[in-house]
């Protein structure tokens, strides 16, 4: 069975099994129609506004997602760990993680989903460079090369797509996600403990949205150099 026939063929009661954790901050221009999309498919959504100043929770609340609130901006890397606990607590057999900025496809999360499901695997990530046919554009995609090359050096893990935010975790592997980096620097840790775990992961290609809008909130290069450094001091660190 293609992964297609396989994405096609999760029940509506394997769905219920399934929780999309979203970490936000200030993200009321797009949370509502994300909230939205995912939801037509996918009934538990759990987002995370991470101290927003602006209505990101009022938004994602009103479009129908679980809103789960930090006081304070903490970063995207405790947001993501608040969601995954939260999905846990509530039975979750399946966690998957999704950004907030509208560049994911919602249609991907069963494509993600359907091989945990299946016992092929215990951990999916997106891959944005796995099938071909994506036009990132060309800065961004020098800063997602040197990504997979930190990564591939400082963790082992051979990936092609290192900082995509889409990724599907078994209740077995999300159990041992404990993600201690709040900020950016998360996205290169949460790869370490993928490889720690010595779970079945697969790479699934998925499609991004470069819209003016996912562009503008994404990384840039000079702070990727903070990220990597407060990665790397943490590693030395433990």
């Amino acid at each position: 069975m293609s992964r297609e026939d396989q994405a096609a063929a999760v029940s509506a009661g394997q769905r219920a099994g399934v929780w999309i954790a979203i970490p936000a901050y200030n993200e009321e221009a797009v949370i509502g129609g994300v909230v939205r999309e995912i939801a037509l498919r996918w009934p538990n959504v759990v987002v995370v506004d991470d101290g927003s100043a602006d209505g990101t929770g009022r938004a994602a609340a009103e479009a129908g997602a679980i809103v789960l609130t930090h006081p304070v901006n903490r970063g995207q890397g405790a947001a993501l760990q608040t969601g995954i606990t939260y999905g846990l607590r509530r039975g979750a057999a399946v966690v998957v993680t999704f950004d907030a900025d509208g560049q994911h496809d919602p249609d991907d999360i069963a494509t993600l989903v359907a091989p945990i499901l299946a016992g092929e695997a215990e951990i999916t990530l997106g891959s944005r460079f796995l099938g071909g046919g994506e036009r990132i554009p060309p800065g961004r995609k020098l800063l997602l090369k040197a990504a997979v090359v930190f990564t591939r050096v400082t963790s082992g893990m051979a990936l092609t797509d290192t900082h995509n935010g889409l990724r599907a975790f078994s209740r077995r592997a999300a159990e041992r996600i404990d993600l201690r980096l709040d900020r950016m620097a998360h996205a290169s840790e949460i790869i370490d403990q993928i490889g720690r775990t010595g779970l079945t992961c697969l790479e699934i290609p998925v499609r991004i949205r470069y819209t003016e809008y996912s562009m503008a909130k994404g990384q840039r290069s000079a702070n990727a150099l903070n990220v990597a450094a407060d990665y790397l001091v943490d590693k030395l660190l433990r």
